[in-house]
């Protein structure tokens, strides 16, 4: 069941569904807007299929998209193949990541942010601190 307020700032999107895959860097699913995923999409249908290494990132990127809608009430399913590869048994986590939700098996979304908690300091530092010489 999507939550409340989450249902709300979907609510744009809702009517044309979602897709949903594994994440590349986390043990969790990532959920797209059809219009997101359709914009993803039509970067990947640039790649030269030609190259091997372009035709393997194509294969795993995708391997398990799952096309998925949301019911009046905010339920959708998830096929069990996913479930599995995410590792969710039974409390999940839908955690809003700006363009995408992802979805989380609940002690693993907090195993992950308490892992992360201790290099966050240097990470915010190195991707979001700029010298006043470096901003545009």
């Amino acid at each position: 069941m999507m939550p409340i307020s989450l249902k709300k700032q979907l609510a744009s999107v809702y009517q044309q569904g979602f897709v949903l895959k594994r994440a590349v860097f986390q043990p969790c699913l990532e959920m797209y807007p059809m219009e997101e995923w359709n914009q993803l999409m039509s970067k990947v249908n640039k790649l030269n299929r030609f190259k091997k290494k372009n035709n393997d990132f194509i294969r795993r990127f995708t391997a398990g998209v799952k096309r998925v809608e949301v019911d009046a009430t905010g339920r959708f399913l998830i096929p069990k193949d996913l479930l599995r590869i995410a590792s969710i048994q039974k409390n999940i986590v839908l955690s809003s990541a700006v363009n995408i939700v992802e979805i989380w098996d609940k002690d693993m979304y907090e195993q992950a942010i308490d892992d992360a908690a201790i290099d966050f300091a240097e990470l915010v530092e190195e991707v979001m601190g700029k010298d006043s010489e470096d901003v545009s």
